[in-house]
């Protein structure tokens, strides 16, 4: 079983128009809403997949219930926690005429330091089933920026083997707690490392950088680069370069389909550099449906046969 957390779950809602112009008013020719949020994503890509998953998240005010509901309805069930105030909402529009997106995100009502530690809890409850525990997304205001290292402690005390895609200080307090697998975009490697990642050559050396936070051994280091791609640094030392020409105007939670993608390879028993086409399928069929986090499974496969991955000799 593969278990999500999402300690900062969204309403995540796409207007599809016909020509974003600022100042003017807009009426959609396309509206999704899906229960959102990196975690959340990424539990649904899997569950798609064909992976057995289970979520863990904190939910707030009637926006929680929402999302729990909807969760239900999708057929993902999990162990929820309660914080005040209200679920977050994220807000995408796509622009028909240009191909491009424009995102805004809530930050999240603020949580106490109880709530974060049900969560913990309720994190620990669902290992003894568990191979896999993803960690995506960020925290919400007054969770403990450590919070994030203590779950991947937990599971490794277990024997569950975690990855963990996240930014700032809770990507920085998490890697060091030494997760299996750590995937960020060219932008947040960039931010942790205090370095431009613009090039191949730069995400490589972003990704050996983060295996080498991770504690090397055994470890993982992946960036991703949108339509350029990912690079892996493999647990044996090894970089690897993946590619996959398709990308369609959806790409928001494509970051996280990879990571499902990825992750449900490695839960059948794949093997690196194997889990990066099905990780680059999840992500380009993400791009071609509306709503984050959803995609067909019969595209994954098919896209998978067309992903390049090659080894980069060093």
């Amino acid at each position: 079983m593969i278990v999500c957390v999402a300690g900062n779950p969204s309403i995540d809602k796409l207007f599809v128009v016909e020509r974003l112009r600022p100042g003017e008013i807009h009426r959609p020719i396309d509206f999704v809403q899906v229960p959102g949020g990196k975690g959340l994503n990424v539990a649904r890509a899997a569950a798609t997949l064909g992976a057995h998953v289970r979520v863990a998240a904190v939910l707030c005010g009637h926006a929680g219930r929402w999302i729990e509901q909807a969760l239900a309805e999708e057929g993902v069930a999990g162990r929820f926690v309660r914080g005040p105030g209200e679920s977050r909402s994220s807000l995408s529009v796509a622009d028909r005429e240009t191909k491009r997106l424009t995102e805004f995100y809530e930050e999240g009502s603020p949580i106490d330091e109880s709530a974060w530690l049900e969560l913990e809890d309720a994190v620990r409850g669902l290992l003894p089933d568990t191979s896999w525990l993803t960690i995506s997304g960020s925290v919400p205001p007054g969770a403990p920026v450590h919070g994030y290292g203590r779950v991947i402690r937990a599971a490794r005390d277990a024997g569950v083997r975690s990855a963990l895609d996240a930014r700032g200080r809770a990507l920085a307090m998490g890697i060091a707690a030494g997760p299996d697998v750590v995937k960020v975009n060219a932008a947040e490697a960039a931010e942790l490392l205090g370095r431009p990642v613009q090039s191949e050559a730069d995400a490589l050396a972003a990704a050996a950088h983060l295996r080498r936070l991770a504690g090397l051994q055994g470890r993982a280091g992946l960036v991703t680069r949108g339509p350029e791609g990912v690079v892996l640094a493999a647990p044996d030392g090894s970089q690897w370069s993946g590619r996959l020409d398709a990308w369609g105007p959806y790409a928001v939670g494509s970051g996280d389909a990879f990571l499902a993608g990825m992750v449900s390879a490695l839960d059948a028993g794949a093997e690196w550099p194997e889990p990066l086409s099905s990780g680059l399928a999840a992500a380009a069929a993400n791009a071609e449906v509306p709503g984050a986090g959803r995609l067909l499974r019969s595209r994954v496969e098919e896209l998978a046969r067309g992903a390049t991955v090659n080894r980069v000799e060093r």
